[in-house]
């Protein structure tokens, strides 16, 4: 199976990094690494999650991040990679954003 990270999920990728290593140098390279062990998960994994928003809802590892894909024929795309902490309805209005965009 093949993984796809969007523009949008890059994107969260470099926010959540940027985040991270204003915390603490070298936090940000850890926050990466750990994501992308979490997406390669996917190949084993996929399908499994819970279903929001029309997407599939991988929660990560070590961070309070959730992954969000679509999978379709043999492509895992993932459209979003979003920080659990943020308002809901922010969260909703960013899936259909990257569902659209």
């Amino acid at each position: 199976m093949e993984i796809r990270l969007l523009e949008s999920a890059k994107e969260d990728l470099r926010q959540g990094w940027r985040f991270y290593e204003k915390i603490a140098s070298g936090l940000g390279d850890y926050f990466l690494d750990c994501i992308q062990a979490d997406v390669r998960s996917l190949k084993i994994y996929a399908g499994i999650h819970e279903r929001s928003e029309g997407f599939h809802r991988m929660l990560a590892k070590r961070f309070p991040f959730a992954v969000y894909d679509v999978i379709e024929n043999q492509t895992i795309d993932i459209y979003a990679i979003l920080d659990c902490r943020r308002d809901p309805e922010w969260i909703v209005k960013r899936l259909d954003s990257s569902r659209t965009g």
